[in-house]
């Protein structure tokens, strides 16, 4: 009779998984328990093969870079291990049975919360039990740190690289703890700091706290899809893992080093809205164009939603996502879905507080109005602001900015640009196709006439940008 509760509870997850996701997972756990021949996997014998810890770290380090870092191989062991089957005495056996095997395959990539929830306390902790915040903190690391590694390993970061961006430690602990941040105790309180890393966390809050962070989910699908390499390239993935990295294009063989690292990339693009998810593309780079705002202007004008990324020179790195394409105006532009950000030291997003509509201002050249590129709260007074003349900027929000409730982003209220970025999202708008690269005289067929009439060459011809080729993914 235990064999049947044992079997039934084996079939009811069997029964989850399409039969090219169970041929995959009989694949994989042959290849880790050292059966031979696909066609032994379905019988009673081969269910009597076992994984160990041992086998699944060889299978790790059989490459000459592990697809994934030793603690999480050690973590999805301890959490298959958790699984308690009808009949065996749970948790003694160090062999990791073919039921066990497929239940946390098939828990973690398509159960809800409930189901995961067990196995996530026995990746945490190997004692399961209340789990203290610093515990918690290390595996929402280690799990960070592995999606980071593993994307790179499988070649999946679409054009990012890690060459290409910053160096990822500190974005890991930042995005980290900004998930943390999210932790609510029965009471609704949220402790904070040093606090959270003492509190003590039971099961429902944890539970609560993987419902509510899907990121925790998503993350640890990967993690099982391309770190073990199981059920990675199969039609239920959703947009949450095709978009996790959106492609990104522009930066190539250019020698740049983005300002942003993989997991603020993750994170802001987790924020755009779900149509711009796809892509970005480096329109513009202090670095690679120069220093100057008429440039900055010439790069981002009409070339539809982007988000902006400032370094000031105390490395403080914040910025702001612009829904709409930048005008050269003296009014407000832009909607709700703008907003504003921070990425160190600490990473978090401040979004529309229905005060007021000062989301995005871009103005140049005008006597009687502020020039500079600003985002929330008001003239003389943004959330951020990058004044014309290029290189100075303020983030003012005394105690928050009203249009976006931040706080001030830079380290000192005034500051002086080190570095700035502007990254188109999504598809390009139809009127940046060509329009985008005219120069001035296209834009404007009279002067263009005058200074031929004249006899004056066009100095301009030859400083255009290149067409930009539409780079294939790395």
């Amino acid at each position: 009779k235990m064999g049947n509760a044992e079997s039934n509870a084996y079939q009811n997850h069997l029964s989850r998984l399409l039969p090219e996701e169970q041929s995959d997972i009989d694949g994989l756990f042959d290849t880790l328990s050292g059966s031979s021949g696909s066609t032994g996997a379905k019988n009673a014998k081969a269910a009597k093969k076992t994984v160990t810890l041992a086998a699944l770290q060889a299978r790790q380090s059989a490459h000459t870079r592990e697809p994934l870092p030793e603690p999480m191989t050690a973590r999805l062991y301890n959490g298959m291990k958790s699984i308690d089957l009808p009949g065996k005495s749970s948790g003694l056996s160090e062999q990791i049975a073919k039921e066990q095997f497929v239940i946390f395959v098939s828990n973690l990539l398509k159960g809800n919360a409930d189901e995961k929830i067990s196995i996530i306390m026995r990746m945490i902790a190997k004692t399961g039990g209340p789990l203290k915040g610093k515990q918690i903190q290390e595996f929402t690391e280690d799990l960070i740190t592995s999606v980071v590694h593993v994307l790179s390993y499988r070649k999946e970061l679409k054009g990012w690289s890690l060459e290409n961006t910053r160096d990822s430690s500190s974005g890991v602990k930042a995005l980290a703890s900004e998930l943390l941040s999210e932790l609510k105790l029965p009471d609704g309180t949220k402790p904070v700091g040093s606090q959270l890393l003492e509190t003590n966390f039971d099961q429902s809050v944890i539970e609560d706290w993987v419902y509510r962070v899907p990121q925790i989910s998503v993350f640890l699908s990967v993690v099982i899809r391309q770190g073990l390499h199981v059920l990675h390239s199969l039609p239920d993935q959703t947009n949450d893992i095709l978009n996790l990295v959106p492609h990104c294009k522009g930066i190539k063989g250019r020698g740049a080093v983005s300002l942003f690292d993989i997991p603020a990339i993750i994170y802001i693009n987790w924020h755009l809205p779900a149509e711009m998810q796809h892509k970005w593309q480096l329109l513009f780079s202090s670095r690679l164009h120069g220093e100057s705002f008429s440039q900055l202007c010439a790069h981002i004008v009409n070339k539809g939603p982007c988000i902006v990324i400032i370094r000031d020179l105390d490395g403080f790195l914040f910025g702001g996502f612009a829904s709409h394409s930048w005008e050269v105006k003296p009014q407000f532009q832009g909607d709700n879905r703008c907003f504003l950000f921070s990425v160190f030291p600490t990473l978090a997003v401040y979004t529309y507080t229905g005060y007021n509509d000062h989301y995005m201002y871009l103005n140049h050249g005008q006597q009687t109005m502020p020039n500079g590129l600003g985002m929330g709260g008001q003239h003389g007074y943004f959330g951020l602001w990058i004044d014309s003349d290029y290189g100075k900027g303020h983030s003012k929000a005394k105690p928050r900015c009203t249009t976006y409730n931040s706080p001030q982003l830079s380290a000192k209220e005034d500051f002086t640009l080190d570095a700035m970025e502007v990254w188109a999202v999504g598809d390009a708008p139809e009127s940046a196709g060509r329009k985008g690269k005219k120069s001035i005289l296209d834009v404007d067929p009279q002067a263009q006439a005058l200074l031929e009439m004249a006899g004056k060459s066009r100095q301009s011809e030859g400083l255009r940008e290149p067409m930009e080729e539409d780079e294939g993914d790395d």
